[in-house]
């Protein structure tokens, strides 16, 4: 797989808007969110809307859309936007709201051509890939004040230090704490 960050610049930007538990995990080893989201229910909004408002395509994982679906046949958050599917596993006609693609290159092309502005990373398998390859312009991070213990991490291994410019740091009432970085270029 080729790196399309170093070989073409990007017509779109990525950001990432994604919780975590102080010890940084975003889920539990099989997949368990419920940690977070029974507190992110009490805390209300916390940027979410304007976040997703800048959007126009959302880009994630089978694993990612898979758990999406367990949420129920009626909920789908990402009506009005494009929604691309990375997954080697998935048929392409598997649901008519995503669009499957099979690698990150193809992921790009596909983005390119539609025209994409800005894109909603979400996953960990897909930030960290997209973090590999460069691709990621924001990190907007909401800690949670708990400890799980193990689950799967938000960032993995990495070739390079990834040096972060804090662009700002909101504290809420829930004990929250949200973080926006960009990436030093």
């Amino acid at each position: 797989m080729t790196d399309p960050s170093t070989t073409q610049e990007l017509p779109f930007t990525s950001s990432v808007f994604i919780a975590t538990s102080l010890d940084g995990f975003i889920a539990r080893r099989d997949g368990d969110i419920e940690w977070l989201t029974s507190r992110g229910e009490k805390a209300g909004d916390l940027g979410y809307d304007d976040f997703i408002a800048g959007v126009d395509t959302v880009v994630m994982g089978r694993a990612t859309y898979e758990k999406l679906l367990t949420f129920g046949a009626d909920i789908w958050p990402f009506a009005g936007l494009h929604v691309a599917v990375l997954s080697t596993v998935l048929a392409d006609d598997a649901d008519s709201r995503i669009t499957v693609y099979r690698g990150i290159d193809d992921l790009v092309t596909g983005l390119a051509a539609r025209g994409t502005k800005h894109v909603y990373v979400d996953g960990g398998q897909v930030i960290q890939t997209f973090m590999r390859a460069g691709m990621i312009d924001r990190l907007i991070v909401t800690t949670l004040p708990i400890l799980i213990g193990e689950g799967l991490p938000l960032f993995g291994a990495l070739d390079n230090d990834v040096e972060l410019v804090l662009e700002e740091n909101k504290t809420f009432e829930c004990g929250f704490v949200r973080r926006t970085y960009t990436l030093a270029r």
